[in-house]
């Protein structure tokens, strides 16, 4: 059981399910909110952010485009969003669980096969998170809405990590 490797898997799933119930009460406004610099309006990254983890589960099979989420996708309301994420995060965790070799994945694209080995794609899946949380964090604060502190610090409080030795 590769345990360090699922609990960064853990903290992405708690960072994600953390930042979208943040977002469930915003206005179709505020989720179109898009800065300059950011590569999408938050319901575009919110969306493209739940599909990044159920592509990236795929691909350690050396699977994609099986019908997951895309930055295209139609708006699946939050219940659906919230149904996928959770999915797409235990499947991550449960694949960092297992991970006890490290095996190459083949990843078909563009009638080529390139070779990966199955721990970058979960390395990719915690990069991947952060950068999109990021996104609709500066947006978000950008339209003077407040938004949950994602910090691991905070998550190991949930985790119950950090208690005193004695």
């Amino acid at each position: 059981m590769n345990t360090p490797l699922a609990n960064m898997l853990r903290y992405n799933r708690w960072a994600t399910m953390t930042l979208l119930e943040a977002c469930r009460s915003l206005t179709d406004e505020q989720l179109d909110a898009r800065l300059p610099a950011c590569s999408g309006p938050v319901r575009e990254l919110l969306v493209h952010l739940v599909g990044g983890q159920q592509t990236f589960a795929l691909r350690t099979q050396g699977r994609q485009h099986e019908g997951e989420l895309s930055r295209a996708s139609d708006w699946p309301g939050f219940d659906e969003l919230l149904r996928l994420a959770r999915q797409s995060s235990d499947e991550l965790v449960a694949i960092a669980e297992a991970l006890e070799v490290d095996a190459d994945v083949g990843l078909p694209f563009a009638g080529k096969t390139y070779r990966f080995p199955r721990s970058f794609f979960l390395t990719h899946a915690v990069e991947h998170g952060v950068e999109h949380r990021t996104e609709v964090k500066v947006t978000l604060a950008s339209i003077g809405i407040v938004t949950p502190d994602l910090d691991a610090w905070q998550w190991a409080a949930a985790e119950g990590f950090g208690r005193e030795m004695g």
